[in-house]
């Protein structure tokens, strides 16, 4: 009986065999080993202020030593907790304690550098501090990596500072828009670009801007230039171009005599090309046009002062108020009998001058300079009357020594009768509208 029990007892019950499969179903084994120079997430096990405990798997504790975090930032050391899983860098496998030792900085490096390269390939634009600068450009930090913008990648609107040796150090501080143009970990080089970033900024900005506008629309603007055809104008990341034709309802030969580089003014939108980005402004548009309101502000008799805009065989034009032009005739220009306008006066000069007539039906407005002595109260429109007899000489009221130009209606050549002075005026700019001049008191007298 005994024999035949212990036999029982040195066989084994079938239904307690395991299968090698089922064994590894019931606790799987980690394959991976641990390497060196490799990062792995582990689950922090104890925090203390001189150490990180940290359970990396495969029954491994690993440990972040003192002088380890204190190359971490502070504010990321404050965030760890009990619990809480980190990625830390194998340095070695095994100290005298049998920890496997680790480094929380390395890991936190290399997991930035991977986030470089993947802003990198991304084309991502992000906002950094400059912290620091030297001869060549600023410094950035992205995460615990440093970063390099040179000079020539900074935005056109820095400038550089008074100090020869580092020229960019006013900027330390400020906070600027980066985009990584190179990332080389091999040579530990991360370079930076704020003119890229800042020009794709703004590319956006004039894309949705540009969207936004219409024809008719009225937009606040700053003159950023003037040119020869005109002014451009910024209305908030995108510039328009305000012709010469459309800074003013007079002729305009410069667009300084109008606006200012910096000016800040109202625009209207004449054109919007949504295909080229180009936008066509005026200026004039936003004012009433100057003679329906003419009667209003000027009449015969008058005395204001203008400026010389324009200079013809037959006189010359004057902006009034710098918004209304009128023509002083050459025999309204001076006393004495002169060739040519150009013999006393010149384009830019400010005169006083007479409004001697008014139409403002036909947009026309007489000027003259010889009218601004007579006084006011004597100015009745008949200068011969009321001038003094002085200044009328009888040699040049003679029809004998008549200057061509103030020939007698009836007798003057068909090219400077008022009707084709007027076709020459007209010929000038289709844009604008002047006066034809009286003839003289003293021819139609004669």
């Amino acid at each position: 009986m005994q024999k035949e029990l212990s036999n029982t007892e040195l066989e084994p019950e079938s239904t307690s065999e395991l299968t090698m499969a089922e064994l590894l179903e019931q606790q799987p084994l980690d394959i991976t080993p641990l390497r060196r120079g490799t990062i792995i997430k582990g689950t922090v096990v104890r925090v203390s202020q001189n150490e990180l405990l940290v359970n990396v798997g495969f029954k491994y504790e690993g440990i972040v030593t003192q002088k380890n975090l204190d190359k971490v930032e502070p504010s990321f050391l404050e965030q760890i907790e009990v619990g809480d899983e980190i990625p830390v860098y194998i340095v070695g496998l095994d100290d005298d304690d049998g920890y496997v030792v680790l480094s929380l900085n390395k890991a936190v490096v290399e997991l930035d550098w991977e986030d470089a390269q993947k802003a990198f390939e991304a084309s991502t634009r992000f906002q950094r501090q400059i912290i620091d600068s030297n001869k060549g450009g600023v410094i950035v930090n992205f995460g615990a990596v440093r970063g390099f913008v040179p000079g020539s990648q900074l935005a056109s609107e820095r400038s550089t500072g008074s100090n020869e040796y580092n020229p960019w150090q006013h900027l330390i501080g400020e906070s600027a828009w980066l985009k990584i143009i190179e990332v080389d970990r091999k040579r530990n080089r991360l370079i930076m670009s704020e003119r890229l970033a800042v020009d794709e900024m703004r590319q956006q900005q004039r894309d949705d801007l540009l969207a936004e506008l219409q024809e008719g629309q009225v937009r606040k603007g700053r003159v950023t230039r003037i040119v020869d055809y005109g002014a451009f104008v910024d209305i908030g990341g995108i510039e328009g171009l305000i012709h010469l034709s459309e800074l003013a309802w007079t002729q305009v030969t410069n667009a300084n005599e109008i606006l200012k580089k910096g000016q800040k003014i109202e625009v209207y939108i004449l054109n919007v090309d949504y295909d080229n980005q180009r936008l066509a402004f005026s200026y004039k548009r936003l004012q009433s046009e100057p003679w329906s309101t003419a009667e209003e502000n000027y009449q015969a008799g008058q005395v204001v002062t203008g400026v010389i805009t324009k200079l013809m065989d037959y006189g010359a034009f004057a902006r009034i108020d710098n918004r209304i032009e009128g023509l002083i005739h050459i025999s309204e220009l001076s006393e004495k009998r002169i060739n040519h306008p150009k013999d006393v006066v010149a384009e830019g000069n400010e005169i006083e001058l007479r409004i001697i007539s008014l139409e403002p039906s036909r947009k026309r407005m007489g000027l003259s300079v010889r009218q601004v002595a007579i006084p006011d109260d004597t100015w009745d429109g008949n200068k011969d009357a009321e001038a003094p007899e002085s200044e009328t000489p009888e040699s040049e009221t003679s029809e004998s020594e008549t200057p061509e130009s103030e020939t007698p209606e009836s007798e003057a050549p068909e090219s400077e009768t008022p009707e084709s002075e007027t076709q020459q005026v007209e010929l000038l700019e289709n844009e604008i509208e002047i006066a034809v001049p009286i003839e003289p008191a003293e021819l139609q007298e004669s």
